[in-house]
């Protein structure tokens, strides 16, 4: 009998441990089409399945779900609005939603994850499709930039850098805000990704004072060098036996006494430990995406590399994300 009560109580425990994810699947649906601007006037379910030609039933469902939630409210006539708004993922036509992180979660993260069992069976990794998830990452690294903004602008003025590398630069998000504020500094962006390096260059195109690369940054030979280099939101995607060489190649982009700034989530740091870990375990799980570095080997590269780390400051404590700056010696 106690035996069976620690088993109910256990699966009692699960069940109510995964309430959060049936609101982050909720808000995820309801932006991927776009249901909560459908829903923004009070309009029955049949209409809106009708009018965005969607499976009634399902629709029917979500919204139910929604109501519990108090995501949706219903009235008397069965008509259907999106209430609470603040708190739900704005439009999908907009490049500041929260969406883009549930959109990212649920279709790059969590099906790597569930994955776990199968590849420590079969001792293989997974491979990250860069063409496939490029646009989505890319997105959600623009959300991070919004945060990280203020930091970076108070760096190229403190600094007082007028020649600005941002390698791997999305969207253009760093560099655009970046030459808006500083119409006299001269930026360049580095982007690997054709298709996402197009969408920055067309960001850019009336920005005298910023140029767009499309190029793998192994390859690229600056004819310049630099005040500030930023390399934000990349270290994932280098092989930590080849990190010490990145940051060396950077010390000699660099004017003497010039600054590299890095924007990554760091393991096992003060704030955000449950999510760096998380995205530690997806990032293991692909042949080409590395671990997220600890403090300490930031520290051991900064040294290898004749850097010296000058300041260690969280940006996004939930998730353990931090800027970093290092001294060119």
């Amino acid at each position: 009998m106690i035996t069976d009560y620690v088993r109910l109580w256990k699966a009692r425990t699960w069940m109510k441990s995964n309430e959060p994810f049936l609101s982050s699947w909720h808000a995820y649906v309801g932006y991927e089409l776009d249901l909560f601007e459908e829903f923004k006037k009070p309009v029955t379910v049949q209409q809106v399945a009708v009018g965005r030609d969607l499976e009634q039933e399902l629709l029917s469902q979500w919204v139910d779900v929604g109501v519990v939630l108090k995501h949706l409210k219903k009235d008397s006539k069965e008509r259907v609005k999106t209430i609470r708004k603040w708190k739900l993922p704005m439009s999908k036509g907009s490049d500041v939603s929260s969406g883009v992180l549930l959109k990212e979660m649920m279709e790059l993260h969590i099906p790597s994850l569930i994955k776990y069992p199968e590849l420590m069976k079969t001792k293989k990794r997974q491979h990250f499709d860069a063409d496939h998830h490029g646009e989505t990452v890319a997105k959600t690294s623009s959300l991070l930039e919004k945060m990280a903004f203020p930091e970076v602008e108070k760096l190229v003025r403190k600094e007082e850098a007028e020649q600005v590398l941002d390698i791997g630069c999305g969207e253009a998000g760093y560099v655009m805000r970046l030459g808006e504020k500083f119409p006299k500094k001269n930026f360049t962006g580095i982007e690997i990704h054709e298709e996402v390096a197009k969408h920055a260059m067309e960001r850019v195109r009336d920005h005298s004072n910023i140029s767009i690369v499309n190029q793998d940054l192994y390859s690229f030979h600056p004819e310049k060098q630099y005040d500030l280099i930023m390399a934000n939101n990349i270290l994932h995607y280098i092989d930590p036996t080849t990190r010490t060489t990145l940051f060396s190649q950077i010390h000699e982009w660099l004017q003497e006494d010039g600054v590299l700034s890095v924007i990554t989530p760091i393991q096992r740091s003060k704030y955000g430990k449950q999510f760096s870990s998380a995205f530690n375990s997806f990032f293991t799980s692909f042949d080409n995406l590395y671990p997220i570095p600890s403090e300490q080997e930031l520290e051991d590269i900064a040294k290898a590399s004749n850097f010296t780390l000058e300041d260690s400051k969280p940006i996004v404590k939930e998730g353990g994300w931090y800027i970093v700056t290092f001294r060119k010696n």
